[in-house]
């Protein structure tokens, strides 16, 4: 969680960035627009293929951000009051407004690390107020090779790479992710980079959402996350970031763009 809250509260304290996390120019498709940023962390106004302009929008962010804290290994939280707001960025990282969350839908830091907040506003009005369109969810599994932007809305910065691969289990202090996605070494991300959403640059679409870093070589350690195989062996990539997968968002979010953990194909951990 070295690469955001988690990373933020204790993992990647969010102080100035310092000069080899410098902004990379984006790519042309990406913007700042629909990213958000909290208090303490960065995310994305997102939307899946089957949400309807009049539906509630949706932010997403780690499950390392939740204000209440962070859940606890094997965790899962839903239809949680909440209040927080988001401070909503045009194309060119400038502030466009602010968002009101009315509750936490989702949030777990077990297989995963998302938190997903229902806002008061729908996508047809925040288009209609600030001419900012959601981020569109990927539906399918991201693509080693890919060419990828990690947009931070915290620090109004991005960070271009490529996914390296994906690690099966990736373990940090108590928690466990998989299929995680690692990241080439130049998307070296920071403190407050922690949900940000990770953007397939030939598609536009959110694929991933980033989490983690391994600071300082430590194994498997809070703010130093290692790899673990299929057969038990653990590896270190000091400097290395990382982010979860997102396309199973998609699949667990029913009518109204409400998430339905009954749904057949919903494979999110469930409560």
């Amino acid at each position: 969680m070295s690469a955001g809250c988690l990373a933020v509260v204790t993992l990647f304290g969010v102080t100035a960035a310092p000069a080899e996390a410098a902004a990379r120019p984006a790519d042309a498709q990406v913007s700042f627009a629909g990213t958000v940023a909290l208090d303490d962390c960065s995310g994305s106004v997102i939307r899946t293929p089957a949400a309807a302009d009049d539906d509630p929008a949706m932010v997403m962010t780690n499950g390392h951000c939740l204000e209440s804290g962070m859940p606890a290994a094997g965790q899962v939280i839903t239809d949680q009051p909440s209040s927080r707001t988001f401070t909503l960025l045009d194309a060119g990282g400038n502030q466009a407004g602010t968002l009101q969350a009315t509750k936490v839908v989702y949030a777990t830091m077990t297989d995963t690390d998302i938190t997903l907040y229902q806002l008061s506003s729908t996508y047809a009005q925040i288009r209609q107020q600030y001419q900012i369109d959601a981020l569109p969810l990927a539906t399918t599994h991201p693509v080693q090779g890919d060419n990828i932007e990690v947009v931070s809305g915290y620090w109004q910065s991005t960070y271009s790479c490529t996914i390296d691969g994906f690690a099966y289990e990736v373990k940090e202090a108590d928690w466990t992710w998989k299929d995680s996605v690692r990241y080439t070494p130049d998307c070296h991300v920071i403190g407050g980079t922690s949900g940000s959403p990770v953007i397939d640059t030939s598609t536009g679409q959110v694929v991933a959402v980033n989490n983690t870093t391994n600071e300082n070589g430590g194994q498997c350690t809070l703010d130093n996350p290692c790899e673990v195989d299929q057969n038990g062996n653990v590896t270190i990539h000091q400097g290395i970031g990382y982010a979860e997968e997102t396309y199973l968002i998609a699949p667990c979010v029913g009518s109204g763009n409400q998430i339905d953990l009954t749904l057949p194909n919903c494979a999110l951990p469930k409560p």
